[in-house]
């Protein structure tokens, strides 16, 4: 099967030309997230962040987002709350989506998946989902992009393609985690990145600064997108995340001026969804 052109190439870019979104993802979930993805962000490293809507530092995200408009943002669509001791519940009533929360009310931990996704009830995911787009607009957020925690948005066909719709209902545009449903959307005449996206709590944290700078030499021409987590390992991020090396890490590298000065010396652009969001608009 012939591979569909690249997005990069459909846009007006040179065939060999290399574009990538560095996407800070989770903005909301606690102070140290929120002051990490401006940090980054005003570094000149990053490109975009999405803001959990459910979370406990999302309003905070949207006041600091808000006094600064030439960042864009996006929603991170929320139904996993995977931190123990820092958790979130839905923003629509429990009783309307049952499916989605456990026991306590609570958005359900990662560690239940799989156990979600077998049993969420798209209906009721739409549900939560718009709730959430709809908080962002009364916020005065001014999205430009969807995305998922957890990539719960594309492991699910059903789910796929409902949150497909609500995209184009919104004009926003969409990131796409897995091949089969970035050749998908290519089918459907809707622009997507060109490569699946690279999240970064797959790459491990010990060497991850060489590996960051291996991944920027080596990348494709084309659309990417890197999901990161930039954060200091402050106090508070140890205290709720076990895992907050991984935070720490990005942190460190993209307010790096190696991060900086690397991206320029490989000529390579860095850009958002606002490139692809006027055809979703349509």
């Amino acid at each position: 099967m012939t591979a569909s052109p690249l997005t990069s190439e459909l846009l007006g870019f040179a065939p060999d030309e290399r574009l990538l979104i560095v996407n800070i993802d989770d903005v909301g979930f606690c102070l140290t997230a929120n002051q990490g993805a401006i940090a980054t962000l005003e570094h000149g490293t990053a490109s975009s962040c999405t803001v959990m809507m459910p979370a406990a530092w999302s309003i905070h995200a949207c006041a600091l987002l808000r006094g600064r408009p030439g960042i864009p943002r996006g929603v991170h669509l929320t139904t996993i709350s995977e931190h123990e001791m820092f958790r979130w519940r839905p923003l629509s009533s429990p009783d309307k989506i049952p499916s989605l929360v456990d026991g306590e009310g609570f958005l359900p931990l990662e560690t239940e998946k799989s156990r979600l996704l077998a049993r969420a009830e798209v209906k009721e995911v739409e549900i939560e989902w718009r709730a959430q787009i709809e908080m962002a607009l009364s916020r005065g957020l001014k999205p430009v992009q969807l995305d998922s925690h957890c990539n719960v948005h594309d492991a699910r066909e059903d789910i796929f393609d409902m949150t497909v719709r609500l995209a184009r209902e919104y004009g926003l545009a969409l990131r796409v985690h897995q091949r089969s449903f970035i050749e998908k959307l290519k089918k459907l005449g809707l622009p997507a990145i060109d490569h699946p996206d690279v999240d970064s709590y797959d790459i491990p944290t010990r060497g991850k600064s060489e590996r960051y700078r291996r991944m920027l030499r080596e990348l494709p021409p084309g659309i990417s997108e890197w999901a990161v987590h930039c954060a200091r390992g402050t106090g508070e991020l140890r205290t709720i995340n076990p895992r907050w090396r991984v935070r720490a890490a990005d942190y460190r590298f993209f307010n790096s001026e190696e991060c900086r000065e690397l991206v320029r010396s490989e000529g390579i652009r860095l850009v958002t969804y606002e490139l692809l969001q006027p055809f979703w608009r349509a």
